[in-house]
């Protein structure tokens, strides 16, 4: 788009920015809400795309073949519930390191991020630093110790597993709240998934979207189903390379097409002088000092997240020694660094030199950028890229719901003494059974998916995330404080989000966080102390993990 039409709409999209979604965390309760972030691919037969379609179609049977004879690879190699949900804890760990970072940024990577960075401009770096700053206290602090945690026991499997066993309780109180959260949102977080899934589908291939959503699920489902987490993690490796590589070749194509024709100057005067605060990182300083620290303390907040996403953890607990998780994290600081610096360069750089989007279509700048800027070949690999962000997430989701029902509902209650070969099966059957249910929401109520798993980050985040850290690093946590905790943060998130105004615009984690680590503290020390014994594992455990990579680095 030439400047001249650029200087025509900017106004038009500042009054977009602060009407509709205010101040950035308003941007991010439109995202989370689903107002933003569930519409980048309606619509989406309107994006330019290359004359020579064939060429794009071909890189998705491809890509789509490669991850099914993945599945087909691990099919034989799956023998027990250990192999299917946790690949007998002998997860590499460069595999690990990108295949939890893939499964944790979706299409989100792709789409959100660049939108927030198209329409709110420098200012929605700070969501990026928050999230690295999850991300690096996450590996750095509870990847090694629950490896480590979970290790002591080959019958701990899933979350539920570990806090059953952690607290000793023998009520199965723990694991049945604990499963429901998991059970009940990751169903619907899958079902977004597939919605996803169907809408790129569609734009692609020109086809139906209820038929793009059933091919996009039949794929996912397949590898899944074949060969559990061993398929979902090396797929999701591939799928985090491609990302990686597709989100730092565009702002570079970008940079490199702006620099031979001369505009980069003159972009970002025009755009500095049109949308003054657009390269700052505060954003609109006329929006009061209030609003600005509570919009940035949101921002940071989305960090708190990465604690409590059991398709995160799940990855810390198959890695195949503790020893492993030093190096994996630096592999996966680099790649979430670089990714989020080529996601927020995707958004700014299509600002200053890209098409006029507005509102929800900012999240549109990625494939429309891909369409512009490559030839038919190279714009389907790209493209496949967003496909890949999305079924790194949504094989994630299904697995991890699929081990809440197999692990912590059938072997538990209806058949205590199943052998391996029984679960293996049940698992797969259950993987269908899940996918079937999510993708009956996403055709009965698509609305009603995304209205809920809105909430699913900060959910998660603040339901399992203080209880996890503190199994991990107080020893006199008792299982009435983990109880209470989880439900406190999770009540907390659902009906803060529901108000609006005031301190209300802070992102709904924080105070969900911070409530449910104090609930944590008061209940566990107005109950006895836990059992000896588990005092004693817990001291055991912690002097096992001293050692030089304790150090803070």
């Amino acid at each position: 788009m030439v400047l001249g039409e650029l200087r025509k709409h900017v106004e038009a999209l500042i009054l977009y920015d602060r009407i509709a979604c205010g101040t950035r965390n308003s941007y991010i309760r439109c995202v989370r809400r689903g107002e933003i972030g569930t519409t980048a691919l309606q619509g989406a037969n309107k994006i330019p795309m290359p004359e020579n379609t064939t060429s794009i179609n071909v890189v998705f049977v491809v890509y789509l073949a490669a991850m099914l004879g993945v599945g087909f690879l691990f099919f034989r190699r799956t023998e027990s519930t250990s192999d299917y949900f946790l690949g007998d804890r002998k997860l590499d760990k460069w595999v690990a390191a990108l295949s939890a970072q893939a499964s944790d940024m979706s299409g989100w990577l792709l789409l959100g991020l660049p939108g927030a960075a198209y329409l709110s401009g420098l200012s929605a770096s700070w969501i990026a630093v928050g999230l690295l700053a999850g991300t690096y206290l996450n590996w750095r602090f509870v990847a090694r110790r629950l490896r480590h945690f979970t290790g002591v026991s080959e019958d701990i499997i899933t979350i539920s597993d570990y806090l059953e066993h952690r607290f000793r309780e023998k009520r199965n109180l723990l694991r049945i709240i604990s499963a429901l959260f998991i059970l009940v949102f990751f169903m619907i977080y899958t079902s977004s998934g597939f919605v996803a899934g169907g809408k790129l589908f569609s734009t692609v291939f020109h086809i139906p979207y209820s038929t793009g959503l059933l091919l996009g699920a039949a794929v996912v489902v397949s590898y899944t189903f074949l060969g559990g987490f061993n398929a979902v993690c090396w797929t999701d490796f591939f799928q985090g390379t491609l990302m990686l590589v597709a989100i730092l070749v565009v702002p570079v194509v970008i940079l490199d097409s702006a620099a031979m024709s001369g505009t980069v100057r003159t972009s970002f005067e025009e755009l500095n002088a049109s949308a003054p605060s657009y390269f700052s990182l505060f954003g609109d300083a006329s929006t009061g000092v209030f609003a600005l620290a509570v919009g940035t303390v949101s921002s940071l907040a989305w960090g708190l997240g990465y604690f409590g996403q059991p398709h995160i953890l799940v990855r810390f607990m198959a890695i195949r020694s503790a020893d492993d998780v030093a190096v994996a994290r630096r592999i996966a600081m680099v790649w979430v660094t670089l990714s989020l610096i080529g996601a927020v360069s995707v958004g700014i750089l299509g600002r200053m030199t890209g098409p006029m989007l507005e509102g929800p279509d900012a999240e549109k700048i990625f494939m429309v950028l891909v369409g512009l800027l490559f030839p038919g070949l190279l714009a389907g690999v790209f493209l496949a890229a967003i496909l890949a962000a999305i079924m790194s997430t949504a094989d994630s989701q299904l697995l991890v719901t699929t081990s809440a029902f197999t692990e912590d509902f059938y072997r538990t209650f209806l058949r205590k003494n199943a052998g391996d070969t029984e679960l293996v099966w049940v698992s797969r059957l259950t993987v269908v059974a899940v996918a079937l249910a999510a993708l009956l929401m996403a055709f009965v109520s698509e609305k009603l998916v995304f209205a809920i798993v809105a909430y699913a980050w900060a959910g998660f985040g603040a339901t399992f995330g203080p209880v996890l850290l503190g199994s991990l690093f107080w020893r006199r946590m008792t299982w009435q404080g983990a109880l209470c905790g989880m439900v406190t943060g999770g009540l907390t998130v659902l009906v803060w989000g529901q108000i609006d105004g005031g301190i209300f615009e802070l992102y709904e984690i924080v105070p969900g966080f911070v409530l449910s680590t104090l609930t944590i503290m008061a209940v566990s020390l107005l109950t006895p102390p836990p059992p000896e014994e588990a005092v004693a594992e817990f001291d055991r455990l912690a002097g096992e993990l001293t050692d030089p990579d304790a150090a803070l680095e």
